[in-house]
């Protein structure tokens, strides 16, 4: 069962499901305990790896008990007024299974964008390891660093995440602008073959399974992907064959 944290809360809530229905308005269904203040929802797989963060859904929108829907607009839920001898009001909005796959679209690009922005760890030539963010404006500037390496440069000034500006070799730089490159071609990458996959469903529920992190069924694995699945699986593999010798 997947689990959320809200905001910076510590507690972590066990959630059935969690999907949007509308382009503002995200439904979670509880099976016990709900959390008491709501915020950026931060959903965790069954095996508690951090999947994606859904931002600014801080209103409830509507409350059904153990089901809660929130808006990310301020927005809440007005029930529409039944004259007399109308009958029963109208059912709730059910979303389009087109909405749905823009809002599933909207929200894996949101995450994807959120990991590459993060930024990697390289370890360097003198056995340390530097973390870089690639925020756009980071890989405009490492893509300048690859000219300076390039045209022969022996040592190229730059920064670590919050570090301050220092010499590195053109060995280093070069490892830093390929990891940076590899980071951000891999997660662009993958999130195109998610796009491809969310285009393919043809029911909500198929949707509502899909997260950033998730394995791509291979029918929507693109060559690339696959090559890039390849290259991790080898590198996994060295790593487990270098703790197998220690």
């Amino acid at each position: 069962m997947e689990k959320i944290k809200i905001g910076t809360q510590e507690a972590l809530f066990e959630i059935e499901s969690i999907r949007p229905v509308s382009e503002n308005v995200m439904q979670l269904v509880f099976p016990d305990t709900m959390p008491s203040v709501w915020g950026d929802i931060t959903i965790y797989t069954d095996d508690g790896t951090e999947a994606t963060t859904l931002t600014g859904y801080e209103t409830v929108y509507r409350d059904e008990g153990q089901t809660v829907y929130l808006s990310n607009d301020g927005s809440v839920y007005t029930a529409p007024e039944t004259p007399e001898g109308q009958g029963e009001p109208p059912e709730p909005y059910v979303p389009t299974l087109e909405e749905l796959q823009a809002a599933k679209r909207r929200e894996i690009s949101e995450a994807c964008q959120q990991i590459i922005y993060q930024g990697v760890n390289v370890p360097l030539s003198d056995g340390t390891s530097d973390h870089f963010a690639l925020t756009i404006e980071d890989q405009l500037n490492l893509f300048g660093k690859q000219i300076q390496v390039t045209s022969g440069a022996a040592q190229i000034e730059y920064h670590a995440d919050g570090q301050p500006c220092r010499f590195y070799s053109a060995e280093d730089m070069q490892a830093i602008i390929t990891a940076a490159m590899w980071h951000v071609s891999y997660h662009t990458t993958y999130c195109n073959a998610i796009n491809m996959w969310i285009a393919g469903c043809e029911t909500a529920e198929e949707i509502q399974v899909i997260f950033y992190g998730a394995d791509v069924p291979p029918a929507y694995q693109s060559e690339v992907l696959q090559s890039y699945l390849t290259q991790i699986a080898a590198m996994a593999g060295g790593a487990e064959d270098g703790k197998d010798h220690t």
